[in-house]
Order: C-alpha cells, then sequence, then structure tokens
C-alpha cells in the first residue's frame, strides 16, 4: 500500500539535513508498517520495538553515550548495526522516553546512522521528556487520503485524471464514477487496515466489522495515558465528538452533566493521542491564520471520517446504495471530509492545522467551514454536500476581507468559477491543494 510518506523517507534517507527522524501520528494510521517497507531499500533493518520487549528500556538508563546504546541495541536484537547501511528502528517508544533524549546523541556522536523512532502515544511521551531542539524531525501520519485509497484499491488511473491539467474536462460519466468513489471511501474510511481488509476481501460486512475494534483500540488506550478518575469524563467526550460533528464544540452537550472543567483535559487527551482533532474559529485577519484563532471557539472531529459515523452506528449500505442522497443528508461528514482532506495534504513536516471562520456580530450566522492560507494570502471554503448553490457566508466573507482575493467550494458539482467563487468537485482536492506545493504533487505523483 503506497502512502504520501515514502516519498518523504526517500528524501530523508539521502538529504544532507537528514536528523533522527520521529514518525508522529494516532494508533493504526500506518506507521509501523510503512517504516518496516521503507527498511527493505537498506542492506540492513534492525527493528526493537519497547513494548514487546520490555527490558530495553533499561538501555538508556546507565547513559546516553551513543556507541553503548547501539551495542546493547545490537545485544538485544542480534543484528549487526552499520551506519550508512542499517536502518535502525525504535517503534513504541513512548514505553521508553529517554529514548527520545538518546536520539541528539546518535545525531551528534554517530550522524551517517538512519534513525527513525515511532509509537502510537509518542506525544505523551514527548510532553514528558521534550525534544532535542534541532537535533530530530518529525513526520505526521494521517489515516489514508482519498488520493491514497484510489492507489490502494486500483484506481491510480482515476487519480491521474485528477490531478492532470485536464480535470476540469472529464465529463459527467467520469465525474460521477469519481463521486461514487468518494462515497465507498466516506463509507470504508482511511484506516490502512480496513481499506487493506477491504481490497483483499472486497467483503463489506467482513471489512465493517473491523472499525468497532479499531474504536475498542482506542477506549483500552485511555487507561494509558488518563487518570483513573477521569476515565468517564474522558469516555463522555469521546462519544460526544462524532454527535456535535459540523458545529461549535459545546461541552454542555456532552451527556452526564459533567461540568466544563472536568471534560477540557480529556479533549486535550484525544487531540494528543491524535485521535480527535480541533478545528478553530479565526478572524483570518491576518496572517499566519492561528494568530486570530480564538481558544475557546472550536469545532472537533475525529480523525477518520470514516470511525465517526461507525460510533454512530449508522448504516454504511446507504454510502452503496444511494450515495447521491447520503452526500445531501450527510453534510456534516462531507465536512469532516474536507478537512480530512486538508490536512492529508499538508506538508507531513509541518504540525496541521484547521481553521474555521464566523462573523463576530452577534445573531449572525454567517459561517465559512474552513480557511486556509497559501502564501500571503487567505482562501475561505466552502462546503456543499449536495448542489446548493447559495454562499452568502462566503460573499460576506469575502466582503470584509479583502486580502482573499476569491474563495473555493467544494460539492457534488463538476468544476466551475462564478465572480470570485471557484467550485471544485469532492475528489478534486489532491488537486486544488498540492496544484502550488511541488513537493506535495510529487508525493502524489508517486502513487500512480
Amino acid at each position: 500500500m503506497k502512502r504520501l510518506a515514502d516519498y518523504f523517507l526517500a528524501k530523508w534517507r539521502t538529504s544532507s539535513w537528514r536528523t533522527p527522524l520521529l514518525v508522529r501520528g494516532a494508533r493504526q494510521v500506518g506507521k509501523t508498517h510503512t517504516v518496516q517497507q521503507f527498511g527493505k531499500t537498506f542492506p540492513s533493518f534492525v527493528e526493537l520495538n519497547f513494548e514487546q520487549v520490555p527490558e530495553a528500556q533499561k538501555i538508556f538508563e546507565p547513559d546516553f553515550y551513543a556507541q553503548r546504546i547501539v551495542q546493547a541495541i545490537e545485544g538485544i536484537t542480534r543484528r549487526s548495526i552499520i551506519p550508512g547501511k542499517t536502518l535502525l528502528f525504535l517503534d513504541e517508544v513512548q514505553a521508553a522516553p529517554k529514548a527520545l533524549i538518546a536520539l541528539r546523541y546518535l545525531y551528534e556522536e554517530i550522524p551517517e546512522l538512519h534513525v527513525i523512532a515511532a509509537g502510537s502515544l509518542l506525544d505523551f511521551a514527548i510532553e514528558q521528556v521534550g525534544l532535542p531542539v534541532g537535533r530530530v524531525t518529525s513526520l505526521y501520519m494521517h489515516p489514508l487520503s482519498f488520493a491514497e485509497y484510489l492507489s490502494a484499491v486500483g484506481s491510480a488511473i482515476r487519480l491521474e485524471g485528477i490531478l492532470s491539467t485536464q480535470v476540469r474536462d472529464l465529463g459527467d460519466v467520469v465525474h460521477s464514477a469519481i463521486l461514487r468513489e468518494v462515497s465507498e471511501y466516506l463509507m470504508i474510511g482511511g484506516m490502512p487496515r480496513i481499506v487493506a481488509s477491504w481490497v483483499e476481501k472486497k467483503d463489506l460486512l467482513d471489512t465493517l466489522i473491523q472499525p468497532h475494534a479499531l474504536l475498542a483500540a482506542y477506549r483500552q488506550d485511555f487507561n494509558k495515558y488518563a487518570q483513573q478518575f477521569q476515565l468517564k469524563y474522558l469516555e463522555a467526550v469521546f462519544e460526544s465528538v462524532p454527535r456535535q460533528l459540523g458545529g461549535k464544540f459545546k461541552y454542555s452537550a456532552v451527556e452526564g452533566g459533567f461540568r466544563k472543567r472536568e471534560l477540557v483535559p480529556c479533549l486535550d487527551l484525544l487531540q494528543t493521542a491524535g485521535v480527535v482533532r480541533r478545528i478553530r474559529r479565526t478572524s483570518a485577519q491576518g496572517i499566519p491564520i492561528g494568530a486570530g484563532a480564538y481558544a475557546d471557539d472550536f469545532k472537533a472531529m475525529m480523525l477518520d471520517v470514516a470511525l465517526s459515523q461507525y460510533m454512530l452506528s449508522f448504516d454504511p449500505k446507504d454510502w452503496v446504495l444511494d450515495p447521491l442522497n447520503m452526500f445531501v443528508n450527510k453534510g456534516p461528514v462531507v465536512e469532516a471530509f474536507v478537512g480530512q482532506e486538508l490536512i492529508a495534504y499538508s506538508h507531513p513536516m509541518k504540525i496541521p492545522g484547521l481553521y474555521y471562520w464566523q462573523r463576530e456580530t452577534p445573531g449572525s450566522e454567517a459561517e465559512v467551514d474552513y480557511v486556509i492560507q497559501r502564501y500571503d494570502k487567505i482562501i475561505p471554503i466552502e462546503v456543499k454536500s449536495g448542489a446548493g448553490k447559495t454562499l452568502k457566508s462566503m460573499q460576506q466573507f469575502l466582503d470584509s476581507h479583502p486580502h482573499s482575493p476569491y474563495g473555493m467550494r467544494f460539492s457534488t458539482l463538476p468544476y466551475s468559477i462564478h465572480d470570485k467563487i471557484h467550485s471544485h468537485p469532492l475528489y478534486a482536492l489532491s488537486q486544488v491543494c498540492t496544484e502550488h506545493d511541488e513537493e506535495m504533487r510529487a508525493a502524489l505523483m508517486s502513487l500512480m
């Protein structure tokens, strides 16, 4: 299964600025498998999993001398480590937080050694011990994007058409066919194990059992990063996120009658685990966009658009039987899909962020689903789940933000331009997000 991360791992391998690499992301987004596949391109690959080999956690107790650490890993794995030829992979590194400190000394004392660390709850370990400034690089992984999904299911020719300069002229038949694949993606989601099962068996019932097992694994992780008294609050917030999808997140809407001060830390924990993502409200009056963000006003979404639906016990077959009607009825889901795509096509070595805009006038309902930054311009994005053409909020945004030259709409409609609004089909996010980013465009082309 090809991933966008593959392209950046290959660049990291030969770059002059190479430092130890942290592959970051939530559980089950494909970090370990991606690094293992990358390891096959090296003459030698040595993997040490600190959860599977708990005694290995003691390696970093005496000191941080790089040569001694390498010798200890060789002793445990019974594999030789040859700088310049070996990829050393430290997995589930959150079980040995001092390993993060050791990365600095591995870089300074053995700079020719290729080292990658990863872990399902890595960011909690980073909060505990910090990161060596300038001595470690991060690469963020997410669920499969729609482009990666097309590649995985054998529809790379669709992706080629989407990324081509002729995407605006695909025609009604191809347009409808790709929208059906979007609906399939919204049913299956982008979690690699679930996608792999779908590709292998094409058995809908068997494939759709797996999201529930994955959600159970996320719940089991609660014990690893929350205190015992927080577990009930954490579960309540976790369950509330898909219920509030598409609207401002309100702690008062979380079931259980809990106080806000009990719930706020739990949402923070879910975000650190990578399971939930905030979409922060911003005034969008200057760059960077985050400078105008409001701390207490935000939406929330699950890391994967399909998981949100399974938590709400929806019938996935509806996406197969009546996809166009589902696009209309599942507005918040389609909006979350666009957010997931925006994250997926952001540069993987930068911390991704999502923002939306709402007019500050009391009583006003004007709201733009997303705002993004392109160079020194801010571009508003509206998501229309059906064929609706009313874009009053977009017009109000453009009228009040003269530095925004145009807006974008994503919907089930084909490409068009009217006044200052550029309309794109939902499947074109990969093309639109990377048209001015040569690196991301090259990464997408590598999927074909």
